[in-house]
């Protein structure tokens, strides 16, 4: 029985667990002879291990930076090609938002088209401002036809859950037009554009640099030329962007003046309103502030301080024949910059006699400065009381020289004609401005022809009084803006002729009346550049005098007086005009000019501000091209007014002198 209750006490749990029983002490000897096993002694203590330090980690083999780099720019462009353009995190963004495809497509191709060449080589630093104005106008228009196509489509586009007479009850969704595409059509068709615009303006560049080359070889000037392909791209560029963001910056400002004006008035209202507020601002401020108040200004304070020196080796004349001298009318200080080159570099008797081996007498000239007298009429009647003093009127020739902007004469026009008689002339001349030629064109050109027809009408009043058989030969000339006013001085080609002997006119603006009236009135067959007029019987126009005046006819059927006109088919001044923006030129027409690239063509909008931006460039050519027309003059006058006893090898003799000797000023 004892047996039997042990084994149940072995087998079966207890019902209660022995919390009340203590553990045996885990270090306690488990067996009876351990614990009568003496203790142990502690082993004597190991000397510390000298911890080494960890090693160096070794830099990245070459190939796994490789990698990495791979790496990172695969997952760049997995990035770009899923989403090549930015999303604005707002719709109401104007400034700060991704350009449209369809602006960017036109003003890429505004780009190009601003590549093709013009009328004179130009250098890539004005190319790059062409590129950028030009490129910005097709931005505008491109962006301006995209928002109208998308008006339109909006407008045509039915609302979903029309029923056009489908079974009833049944819901029938029409198909509605295009809209605007999903992200990944517009991700691949901004990596089209991106793809193709960069090959083909590669191309286009290079092409363009052949082109601007060729121009040089046409015009006989170094072939040579650096076309900075990136740094014309670069610029193009950046001032395409400045003038978009300032169009965006006006259209945000359009925007709120709009939003203000709705919290008063009817939307419609506000909505005209703003746009006609901005418009006006726009307008007026660029004009007179910006223009007027900033560049003008400037130009004019820039130009009045020039006005007031005097060029270096410039210096009084001592001749009393000449303004500015101790015996004249006018004082040295009052003639202006332009003044005091013109009449401080009078020729002598010596100078002209080495020249032409024969005896000379002192030329006059009578110079009114702009301070000298206050109108026109007033500067007028005090160069007749100067050419009276200095006996002008007894000479054999009196010339009335126009005027540039601020009182330029041309030497290489006043000196064949005193070297062709021997100093015995008078040339007389008024200043009306101060001003850049350029400054005086955009604000008033109009000033141009009243100061000359002013002088003109009191020098020929004055010139009537002496006897028919008495009188002096009465001949005008003028360059550029001096052209115009001469042309301005007469009513048409017949009061031309009818009031002087001869008439020498150079590079005369495309505004100028008579040369508009003779170029539309050409005889059948004959180009814009090179008209010719009544068969050639008073009037010539001539690129290479020597040859050109030679036709239409013989010397004999060229009747006087003479009119000629120095005209480059390649001077961007003769030919610019404000209708080039929408009109094809005439002088673009078969046949071309001789210096005249064929690769020429109009393209509206962009052959206007290739050939405004021609006009500041079309100096730094050679002459005849360009608005350079060297000493042509020499010809002219031969065949104008020639002097007693003048001959061709006189006139060969003088042109080879000319072509030599550095000019004054």
């Amino acid at each position: 029985m004892g047996q039997a209750a042990d084994d149940r006490l072995a087998t079966e749990p207890l019902a209660e667990p022995l919390d009340d029983i203590e553990p045996l002490p885990a270090t306690a000897p488990s067996h009876p002879a351990e614990r009568s096993r003496p203790a142990e002694l502690p082993h004597p203590a190991e000397p510390p291990r000298r911890i080494q330090p960890p090693a160096p980690a070794r830099p990245p083999s070459s190939t796994l930076l490789l990698r990495r780099a791979l790496h990172w720019a695969l997952g760049l462009v997995r990035r770009f090609v899923r989403h090549p353009y930015w999303e604005a995190p707002n719709s109401a963004y104007v400034i700060r938002r991704w350009p449209g495809l369809t602006a960017m497509c036109c003003a890429t191709l505004f780009f190009w088209l601003s590549l093709t060449p013009s009328l004179v080589p130009r250098p890539w630093l004005l190319q790059g401002v062409i590129g950028g104005i030009t490129a910005a106008i097709g931005y505008a228009i491109g962006g301006l036809a995209e928002w109208l196509t998308r008006l339109a489509l909006g407008r045509l586009r039915l609302p979903q859950g029309l029923r056009p007479g489908g079974t009833p009850g049944r819901r029938h969704v029409l198909r509605r037009l295009p809209g605007r595409p999903g992200p990944r059509w517009r991700a691949y068709a901004w990596l089209a554009y991106y793809a193709l615009s960069t090959v083909l303006t590669i191309a286009a560049l290079s092409w363009s640099a052949d082109a601007q080359r060729e121009l040089r070889r046409l015009q006989e000037m170094p072939e040579t030329l650096t076309w900075h392909s990136m740094m014309i791209a670069l610029l193009a560029m950046a001032i395409c962007s400045a003038l978009v963001a300032i169009g965006r910056a006006v259209r945000l400002g359009t925007r709120a003046l709009i939003r203000l004006l709705g919290r008063f008035v009817p939307r419609p209202l506000a909505i005209g309103v703003g746009l006609l507020v901005s418009a006006t601002v726009v307008v007026f401020g660029t004009r007179d502030v910006v223009f007027d108040r900033g560049i003008i200004d400037v130009a004019a304070r820039l130009a009045e301080k020039t006005d007031q020196s005097t060029k270096e080796g410039i210096l009084r004349p001592a001749s009393p024949l000449v303004s500015g001298s101790s015996a004249s009318l006018v004082r040295w200080d009052e003639l202006g910059y332009e003044g005091r080159n013109f009449t401080g570099s009078s020729l002598t008797p010596r100078q002209i006699s080495i020249v032409t081996a024969k005896r000379a007498v002192q030329p006059i000239r009578v110079y009114i400065g702009q301070e000298s007298a206050p109108t026109f009429t007033t500067r007028a009647e005090l160069a007749v009381r100067e050419l009276e003093r200095t006996g002008a009127f007894d000479r054999d020739v009196l010339a009335i020289a126009g005027t540039t902007g601020r009182g330029w004469v041309n030497s290489t026009d006043a000196e064949p004609l005193e070297y062709i008689h021997g100093g015995n002339t008078a040339i007389v001349a008024v200043q009306y401005s101060y001003l850049p030629s350029w400054a005086s064109f955009m604000v008033d050109k109009e000033q141009a022809g009243r100061a000359t027809r002013a002088l003109v009408e009191a020098v020929r009043a004055r010139w009537l009084r002496i006897p028919a058989a008495e009188r002096p030969k009465l001949v005008v000339f003028g360059e550029s803006l001096g052209a115009y006013g001469i042309e301005a001085s007469f009513d048409g080609p017949d009061d031309m002729l009818a009031k002087v002997d001869g008439a020498l006119l150079a590079g005369s603006p495309n505004f100028s009346p008579i040369r508009r009236q003779l170029t539309a009135h050409r005889d059948p067959g004959s180009p814009v550049w090179r008209p010719e007029y009544d068969k050639g019987r008073h009037f010539r126009f001539a690129q290479w005098p020597k040859k050109d005046l030679a036709r239409p006819g013989p010397a004999s059927a060229w009747q006087a007086p003479r009119v000629v006109y120095l005209q480059n088919a390649s001077d961007a001044i003769v030919w610019w005009s404000p209708d080039l923006a929408l009109d094809p030129p005439r002088w673009l027409r078969e046949p071309l000019g001789p210096d005249i690239t064929d690769e020429v063509n109009w393209f509206p909008l962009v052959t206007f501000w290739q050939t405004t931006v021609d006009m500041a460039v079309s100096y730094g050519v050679g002459a005849p091209h360009g608005h350079r027309y060297g000493n042509g003059s020499v010809e002219g006058w031969a065949a104008v007014a020639p002097a007693e006893g003048w001959t061709k090898t006189d006139t060969e003799q003088l042109r080879r002198f000319m072509d030599q000797r550095e000019a004054p000023y």
